[in-house]
């Protein structure tokens, strides 16, 4: 597999806690790196978003369930009428 190198800036306690986790796996900090940027890319952006439902019912509106996909679509994206 060919890599590209890049830099990146990290806070000096996101590099202690990086480091640490790195060494307690016994991979390099950029192996841990490219792990942690595989994760984030295999997350689908759509179940980040589905998180924002969960509780849905308890928003006090008393039209959930005759209106509960137009609910699920305004917080799919993102639309802020639902809080």
């Amino acid at each position: 597999m060919a890599l590209t190198r890049t830099q990146i800036y990290l806070d000096p306690e996101q590099h202690r806690l990086l480091k640490r986790e790195a060494e307690a796996k016994g991979i390099s900090l950029a192996e841990l790196l490219r792990q942690v940027a595989w994760e984030h890319l295999r997350t689908e952006p759509h179940r980040r978003d589905f998180l924002s439902i969960v509780a849905l019912g308890k928003s006090g509106k008393d039209s959930i369930s005759e209106e509960h996909d137009r609910y699920i679509e305004e917080a799919i994206s993102g639309d802020e009428g639902l809080r």
